[in-house]
């Protein structure tokens, strides 16, 4: 097939899946004649995979190589949709087509923004402090845990249940919440949202630079998620009413409890760190919260910064119509993740996605560390969320037609995944 002949079929229909087999894939292609039926539209060799293209983007279609060896994967790699940080900033630019491509519900549930003035330096300086978080000594780190909060303040390790439901010991993890150290002074909250309304610790002695780079990364990463989500509620307000103070930015802006999380993966011996697992350094899961600000990983060995060894590691995310694929963007921009209570309070105009963390493989990654930061910008505690009746995720906890506060629906999560305290 020609290349004139593929912009045309595509102009007539919708790129909708694939099928692979260990010889070739075929790109299956739905066009209005054909209805619900589908017909191959491209035959690719073996040793070649494809992006699919979404509805609103139909030239964005690449061949690229399989990885082979220990980074062997079929999947295709696909570049987060970018919005730079000019025109997000401008309160009339029209940015729906790429709210609808990143977070509609033929996205894979996130975007990124770019040219964010000063981003580059904050998370550099914050990043670079995680391998010497995690050397700090034993009793010093134990000093920094908070099991009342569940460990969602201050220090975490071994402490979050893997898929397997065994502890998870190869990474740690520093929360905190970058905007406010002390989001309530009442006792009764404190002891019924701890994992919210807790304190902050920072280790003021042992590393007293942590506090200031976390606040100030956590503080940019979200005045930049407000902006996005200014224009994600012009895009949802289209299909649906908002409420008065109802949009994600309202709600985000009267919320004391967002949660920073400084993330440090401990090198594994020989470089594998759980076999050939694709969800080997984070198990599939959706975010619970409503909008998550991830930074791009800071690979180091023996404290010098280094590109991933390897190709096949880094952030997965399983589509709605359940392709996996591999998502990348620059180490200069900050990526937004849709989370599941955004989806429900959205009517599903914006769409949260499972992902995961693949582990780099191989000789090259033995004694490779990575650090990261997410920003789990999410409601308050007593924010009232409306269920509906047909509850796609974590349904073996919700009831049709539920009526939970963010904080109730957020304790059932931690009981799963989390010891009891």
């Amino acid at each position: 097939m020609t290349v004139e002949r593929l912009a045309a079929a595509m102009a007539q229909g919708e790129a909708w899946g694939c099928n692979t087999t260990s010889n070739s894939s075929s790109l299956l292609f739905k066009t209005p004649s054909h209805g619900d039926h589908y017909r191959p539209l491209l035959h690719i060799p073996a040793g070649f995979s494809f992006l699919l293209p979404s509805k609103r983007c139909r030239s964005r279609l690449i061949l690229c190589p399989k990885m082979s060896s220990s980074g062997e994967t079929s999947f295709p790699t696909v570049t987060t949709v970018g919005i730079s940080f000019s025109d997000l900033k401008d309160k009339n630019s029209d940015l729906s087509m790429k709210i609808e491509e990143g977070f509609g519900s033929n996205g894979l549930g996130i975007l990124s923004v770019t040219g964010v003035p000063g981003y580059s330096s904050l998370r550099k300086n914050l990043l670079h402090l995680a391998p010497r978080l995690a050397s700090l000594p034993d009793e010093v780190k134990q000093e920094l845990e908070d099991p009342d909060s569940r460990y969602n303040f201050g220090w975490s390790h071994g402490k979050e249940k893997l898929e397997s439901g065994k502890p998870d010991i190869l990474k740690g993890s520093y929360y905190a919440n970058p905007i406010l150290d002390k989001p309530t002074t009442d006792a009764s909250l404190i002891q019924r949202y701890p994992s919210y309304c807790g304190s902050n610790i920072w280790p003021s002695s042992a590393l007293p630079e942590l506090e200031a780079a976390f606040k100030a990364l956590g503080k940019l990463i979200f005045d930049v998620g407000l902006m996005l989500a200014y224009h994600c509620d012009l895009y949802v307000s289209k299909g649906m009413k908002i409420h008065k103070d109802g949009g994600l930015e309202s709600i985000l802006l009267r919320s004391r409890c967002h949660k920073g999380r400084l993330l440090y993966y401990f090198p594994a011996e020989k470089g594998n760190s759980d076999g050939f697992s694709m969800s080997s350094w984070c198990g599939w899961h959706t975010d619970h919260g409503s909008l998550t600000g991830l930074t791009c990983g800071l690979f180091t060995r023996d404290g010098v910064e280094i590109p991933c060894p390897d190709n096949a590691a880094g952030l997965y995310i399983r589509t709605r119509s359940d392709q996996i694929v591999k998502v990348v963007y620059g180490k200069d921009d900050i990526a937004y993740q849709i989370g599941e209570t955004t989806e429900i309070l959205s009517g599903g105009y914006l769409c949260a996605t499972p992902h995961c963390v693949r582990a780099p493989q191989g000789e090259e990654a033995a004694g490779v560390e990575r650090s990261t930061f997410a920003l789990f910008m999410q409601p308050d505690w007593d924010e009232k969320l409306h269920f509906p009746e047909e509850v796609r995720i974590h349904n073996e906890l919700i009831p049709s037609n539920a009526l939970l506060t963010f904080g109730e629906y957020s304790e059932m999560l931690l009981d799963k995944y989390y010891h009891q305290k």
